[in-house]
């Protein structure tokens, strides 16, 4: 989960690593951080995208991950 301290922490990184760098642990710690930030951001862009209704000219609704199913076959979930 995304919380203003992990996002305080990565900033905090990415400061630190332009004014004078990071030690080793310092790196691996930012690598982390981002590889959680993108898989959080990833799941979160998946689910909202997944609660999208589409309107069908006959009235009909159609969820995007079900239209999406139908075009492209179900696949595992990547994110």
């Amino acid at each position: 989960m995304i919380d203003d301290k992990m996002i305080a922490r990565i900033n905090e990184l990415a400061r630190k690593s332009k004014q004078e760098g990071l030690t080793e642990e310092e790196k691996e710690e930012q690598k982390a951080l981002r590889l959680e930030y993108v898989l959080a951001f990833r799941k979160n862009l998946r689910s909202q995208l997944e609660s999208i209704v589409i309107k069908n000219p006959d009235g009909s609704l159609t969820s995007v991950k079900e239209r999406h199913d139908k075009i492209y076959g179900a696949e595992e979930d990547d994110a």
